[in-house]
């Protein structure tokens, strides 16, 4: 009996991704719960796993394809199985578009003048050539196995199709001035097309998660609100000597201590005393968060995500470590739920990873702070009129100027630098 694989709720307010990716092909076998394909939310690709064991017998729904919960993505079962039709509730939300599993199940001509039922499967070359074209998959011949449209069969077309009409170049705008400048809602929202560059070079599509992260920079920088940013140093020495103490103890527990872990049980303990930086601007006035749900960015070779770890300031060190090492290593394999990236009221980010000294990152909307963490090295410093080496790292804050001011923002970061330096 065949299995239909469903779409599901990437989350309680999240009903829609597109598909990224088929990690399986029409033919191969997948065992239960092995990943079978790749979804875009709201900057998180989730891996959808095969709910049972077989052959995939049938993917109705291509790379690129928008699709709502509750929509069939493919068919599993043995070989010898045929997926039964499917009902039309069942078909994937964007089915009365062009690019639909319903206009690529339409009947393409094969060499001996039959026709065969498209199967729903392009490559990631043939998705993106299709994409670049504008063009309709129902209209292009498969020649390839079970009528699949191929990257031969797309050139072919397009050698046989006129060019469609290039876009009109945008109207020249004069060089702006100091003078201040109010969008309207159009042109907040318009999109103005840009030409490539002519260069020797490639251009490289966006993914849903970058276009997600540069609408959210744009946002929050040019937008929304006024930046500004304070930058301490930190004398890391009492923690990392704590560090070197319990590191093994809290291995035995399975978990890594890590600097960040430190720093987030310090912020969370500073937020709520600077409640200011734990809020959230509104037309109203400033709404004042009673807990704080810690974000902390974790970077992925596809873009940055920020979990969240929520009620942060119940956590102690051990606890801070544990959550901080869970949505690490649960963000990095792709398991954590578009939930969880939302509702956070401050965020982290250690930049210092990669060995950035300091950074100015950009407030992750729509809360009112981030904290960046530069690298931690050994740095030589006077303290008590004499020379000495120190393990040190520059911390900065960047701060919604609407909300806060300079020396709330300074006495959060002083008594954030007195948690560390004092650790016991």
């Amino acid at each position: 009996m065949p299995t239909e694989v469903i779409m599901p709720q990437l989350g309680d307010s999240v009903s829609e991704g597109t598909v990224s990716r088929w990690l399986k092909h029409e033919g191969e076998r997948v065992e239960e719960f092995d990943p079978l394909l790749e979804v875009s939310g709201d900057k998180i690709d989730t891996e959808i796993p095969a709910p049972v064991s077989g052959v995939v017998l049938k993917i109705l729904t291509p790379v690129g394809q928008l699709v709502t919960a509750g929509a069939c993505l493919a068919v599993i079962g043995e070989a010898v199985e045929k997926p039964s039709p499917l009902a039309p509730h069942q078909l994937p939300s964007q089915a009365q578009s062009s690019n639909s599993p319903q206009s690529e199940g339409d009947e393409h001509h094969s060499n001996n003048g039959h026709t065969a039922e498209y199967t729903g499967y392009v490559s990631p070359v043939v998705a993106r050539m299709v994409a670049e074209h504008q063009l309709d998959l129902a209209q292009i011949t498969g020649t390839g196995r079970d009528g699949r449209v191929t990257k031969k069969d797309v050139q072919t077309y397009l050698a046989k199709t006129p060019s469609p009409k290039p876009l009109p170049e945008p109207t020249p705008q004069p060089p702006l001035t100091a003078k201040s400048v109010t969008l309207s809602p159009a042109q907040q929202t318009t999109h103005v097309p840009v030409k490539a560059p002519q260069s020797g070079g490639e251009l490289v599509a966006l993914t849903a998660m970058r276009r997600t992260i540069a609408e959210h920079m744009v946002r929050s920088k040019l937008q929304t609100a006024p930046h500004a940013t304070t930058v301490f140093e930190f004398d890391m020495s009492a923690v990392m000597a704590h560090r070197k103490a319990n590191k093994d103890a809290y291995a035995k527990q399975g978990v890594n201590l890590t600097l960040t872990a430190y720093l987030a049980v310090a912020t969370a303990a500073a937020l709520q005393q600077a409640r200011y930086l734990n809020a959230q601007w509104t037309d109203e006035g400033i709404f004042l968060h009673n807990t704080v749900n810690l974000g902390i960015a974790v970077a992925l070779d596809e873009g940055l995500i920020v979990p969240v770890i929520p009620n942060a300031g119940d956590l102690n060190l051990l606890g801070m470590a544990r959550a901080v090492n869970e949505v690490a290593t649960r963000g990095r394999g792709k398991q954590l739920k578009a939930d969880e990236l939302q509702g956070g009221t401050f965020t982290i980010t250690n930049h210092g990873v990669s060995g950035s000294l300091f950074a100015t990152p950009i407030i992750n909307q729509p809360q009112s702070g981030i904290l960046g963490v530069g690298v931690v090295e050994k740095r030589v410093k006077v303290i008590d009129d004499m020379i000495a080496i120190r393990p040190c790292c520059y911390v900065t804050l960047t701060f919604d100027h609407r909300v806060a001011d300079g020396a709330t923002a300074d006495h959060f970061m002083q008594q954030l630098k007195d948690t560390i330096e004092t650790w016991n």
